[in-house]
């Protein structure tokens, strides 16, 4: 007899929080490519025997599965958990009581890196970062508004997003952001713009010759 997943009921989302959250999932969808799957907001079932048991992280990345448009992830259809998940901090929430179940229950589900960001937190408190080792949740120290993403071999910084004066994105080891799927679409059409200005500078000046 087949399964039923109910939906969980939803609470509001402010417009923080969404712009926060959809920027990142275009960020890591963007970055990880075809090959490695990115989800945002999708339930993520670990049970199959309990379909309570269920997270929708904010952004979630499964390493070398093919990415496809999936509705929810069932972990034993799947390949297994997510490798990584983001956990963006709403108004709308009880933190702390939210956080200690969402927590719970990523390490219940296997997640092997837990990201927390708070963007209302002051500056140097806003990252917090669970790494799994010997088959627990570990904190890691955290004293400033960046980190390494071990997951994905890039660091967590916190940067302007959007509109939003406080955003959580990847950076490189060389300290060069990464970019969205647009950014990179703006950043060569401006490249594109300017040889076009230097060649018509050329010109006028050949002619001028």
């Amino acid at each position: 007899m087949p399964l039923h997943f109910p939906e969980e009921a939803e609470r509001p989302e402010g417009k923080t929080h969404l712009t926060l959250r959809t920027f990142l999932y275009q960020l890591l969808k963007y970055a990880l490519g075809p090959s490695h799957s990115a989800g945002s907001e999708q339930f993520v079932y670990f049970n199959a025997a309990d379909p309570k048991k269920s997270v929708a992280p904010d952004a979630f990345v499964k390493l070398n599965v093919p990415d496809t448009q999936f509705g929810t992830w069932k972990t034993w259809e799947r390949g297994g958990p997510p490798d990584l998940v983001v956990e963006i901090v709403s108004p709308n929430e009880d933190a702390e009581r939210d956080w200690s179940e969402k927590l719970a229950s990523y390490f219940e589900c296997g997640v092997s890196e837990v990201v927390h960001f708070d963007p209302a937190a002051p500056e140097g408190a806003r990252l917090r970062v669970w790494d799994r080792l010997d088959d627990d949740l570990v904190e890691r120290v955290v004293t400033s508004d960046r980190t390494t993403c071990v997951t994905l071999n890039l660091g967590w910084v916190v940067r302007p997003v959007a509109e939003e004066p406080v955003g959580l994105r990847l950076e490189r080891a060389n300290g060069d952001l990464v970019e969205t799927a647009r950014e990179a679409a703006v950043r060569a059409r401006e490249a594109a713009e300017t040889r076009v200005r230097e060649l018509e500078e050329e010109v006028r000046r050949l002619r001028g010759g």
